[in-house]
């Protein structure tokens, strides 16, 4: 297949802004180039497919490479302005679409490329509505990979829209983030889970008693149950993720005076993957529902056990008693227990179980065949 990518509106690839989907992104572009396919990637103006082994074009001129049609994965540079992130808005509130809005630039970038014929499908990263109500303008057929849980009405009514014009349109990562958009649209949407390179990951069979935190820091990513778990435990927390609410971090910080939190930074994926292999365990104490949690398997691949909240998708990753603790939404001392019990759990068995179900090659022959069913019909 012949695939676009329109990737996420709210920052550059590389640049962490975006989240899980940078890297859902990345893995998927690369598994299914190596499958076979051909991947042309839409994306913000200062994107990068950092480490993946691919051929970035990071300009119009990638366009001119497209006759190598299976063999290379291609980005386009767009520019435009970003969106806010759906997270910090409220349900009702409207999805503002800025002047310039770099989706609107993307989305009429792959409607030209789809009206040349040189494409089979294109793919939707973008938590955003206009892909989704406008995909009939689109000359081939569009499929979107739903990145978030249900946080807007807005999209709500947009992924039932898509749902009803086209069936089989709307793929998500785990059973408990299609559950957010009601029991008609979980049952109507494709499960792919998700993946990683899992060779760029190192297997970690000594560690510290260090605890690891992955993730943008932020009040829906549980900053102030860090703190907690760190204050309740005495272990030092290292925390990796981009800042994103500093005002979040120094009040957790205040109110948590004893904890041991160090702020590491947002790191690419061959240093995190490092300091993160030294870690005894990751925590994750989210306060919304994670529609995956692709800092789980990153985690495992290296052999690090996993302990979160039974709340979203890491609750459907995690074998509990197995590859980590599924505890209690929001019971810190749950996880301070858990964290007592770490010793218990096998690392191999979290790189196994990653190396089996969450491969670049598993997840891309899951997202192939979804794609090619829409293609088909």
């Amino acid at each position: 297949m012949r695939i676009i990518f329109v990737s996420t509106s709210v920052g550059p690839l590389g640049s962490g802004i975006g989240g899980g989907v940078e890297l859902t992104l990345r893995t998927l572009a690369t598994g299914l180039v190596r499958a076979g396919h051909s991947v042309t990637v839409l994306a913000p103006m200062g994107s990068v497919l950092a480490s993946t082994g691919s051929v970035v074009a990071p300009t119009d001129s990638a366009l001119s490479a497209l006759d190598t049609v299976g063999s290379a994965n291609h980005m386009v540079e767009v520019d435009g302005a970003l969106h806010v992130p759906s997270q910090t808005l409220g349900r009702a509130a409207p999805l503002v679409v800025p002047q310039n809005s770099v989706l609107e630039n993307m989305w009429q970038r792959a409607l030209e490329l789809a009206r040349t014929g040189d494409f089979d499908v294109v793919l939707n990263f973008a938590y955003d509505v206009q892909p989704f109500v406008e995909a009939s303008e689109c000359a081939i057929p569009v499929a979107h990979l739903v990145s978030m849980g249900s946080l807007s009405d807005e999209m709500d009514s947009a992924v039932d829209a898509a749902l009803e014009n086209r069936p089989g349109s709307i793929a998500m990562h785990s059973r408990a983030q299609a559950q957010t958009f009601g029991t008609e649209t979980a049952q109507r949407a494709i499960i792919v889970g998700s993946g990683i390179a899992v060779d760029e990951y190192d297997f970690s069979p000594t560690f510290t008693e260090d605890v690891a935190f992955v993730g943008r820091i932020s009040r829906e990513k549980g900053i102030d149950d860090v703190f907690a778990v760190s204050a309740m435990s005495g272990r030092q927390v290292r925390a990796f993720g981009v800042m994103e609410d500093r005002t979040v971090w120094d009040a957790a910080a205040e109110k948590f005076p004893e904890a041991r939190v160090h702020y590491e930074g947002f790191l690419p994926t061959n240093q995190l993957q490092r300091k993160l292999g030294m870690c005894a365990a990751l925590i994750m104490v989210h306060q919304w529902m994670e529609a995956f949690g692709n800092v789980a398997i990153e985690a495992m691949a290296c052999g690090v056990p996993v302990i979160t909240y039974d709340r979203g998708g890491p609750a459907e990753i995690v074998r509990d008693g197995v590859t980590g603790f599924v505890v209690p939404p929001d019971d810190v001392r749950a996880v301070v227990d858990a964290l007592g019990r770490i010793g218990s759990i096998q690392r191999q068995q979290c790189r196994a179980l990653v190396a089996e179900q969450y491969s670049e090659r598993a997840f891309a022959g899951r997202v192939a065949a979804w794609l090619g069913s829409l293609v088909r019909q």
